[in-house]
């Protein structure tokens, strides 16, 4: 059977910015943006990760206004349900249309101890209640030096595997941790060169068919001046995008990188 081609993903992680109110006022800016730039939907899927208390509101508005972004959140409990204070369940983020949840965001791993263990588990909680995780993986400047660019990265991907069927929908992230919100992007081929070493942990541990069709991430310090010369390379199939996310020019720029640049 073929493998359809992968449709290329730019994703915008607005981390702990814009409250409720301005993430209205961005989505129908960066809609309006792209519509006046006469962008043709569906030639690159558009995700928007709001902070938890947006996701009610942006996903009234997409509907709404039929808008053609996809909604995702930033985190998940490894948890169904019970007595986890200020943790939020698959089930409710599913409840609300989101289609993806980022999953083991170096910030998470550094700022709350998330191990590959804990990731882990929230990959089968996001799979559990139809929800696309965005598996984040990278390394820091210390582990680059020490390990090399692939190995970290490489074990993570791996832990977070564990148990996954090989029909399960997933995305792979990868962040070098030494490139994020620094302004020193990875080049195109260190870019190239770990997703597809990724590519082949998934060949390995979910199949030749699941690798063909998974699609991997660049994310750390992209911006509209480099994310067609990352979109070059065969393995990157998209982007994870911070700081640049939050303006909407910029974001529209890189999502019709297509047009403003070309590949």
């Amino acid at each position: 059977m073929a493998i359809a081609p992968r449709t290329p993903l730019i994703a915008g992680n607005w981390k702990m910015n814009l409250d409720h109110l301005q993430a209205v006022a961005f989505v129908q800016k960066l809609h309006w943006t792209l519509k006046d730039a006469k962008h043709e939907d569906g030639s690159v899927e558009v995700a928007v990760f709001p902070p938890f208390t947006d996701l009610r509101t942006v996903q009234t508005l997409l509907d709404a206004d039929k808008i053609p972004f996809a909604l995702g959140a930033q985190d998940l409990s490894a948890h169904d349900s019970g007595a986890y204070t200020g943790e939020v369940s698959g089930a409710f983020l599913a409840k609300l249309d989101n289609r993806y949840v980022i999953i083991g965001h170096s910030e998470r791993r550094q700022y709350h101890a998330e191990s590959d263990e804990v990731v882990a588990a929230k990959v089968k909680a996001a799979l559990r209640h139809g929800l696309i995780p965005v598996i984040c993986v990278g390394e820091t400047s210390e582990d680059l030096q020490k390990f090399g660019a692939s190995a970290v990265p490489v074990a993570q991907l791996t832990a977070a595997l564990a148990g996954v069927k090989a029909d399960a929908e997933i995305v792979v992230a990868y962040e070098p941790v030494w490139a994020i919100g620094s302004g020193q992007a990875a080049t195109p081929q260190q870019a190239q060169d770990v997703c597809a070493t990724l590519r082949g942990v998934i060949a390995e541990k979910l199949g030749a068919d699941a690798a063909a069709k998974t699609r991997v991430l660049y994310g750390g310090s992209v911006k509209a001046a480099n994310i067609a010369s990352f979109m070059r390379e065969p393995d990157v199939d998209g982007a994870l995008v911070g700081g640049a996310s939050l303006v909407v020019d910029e974001f529209a720029a890189i999502i019709r990188y297509q047009k403003h640049v070309g590949v």
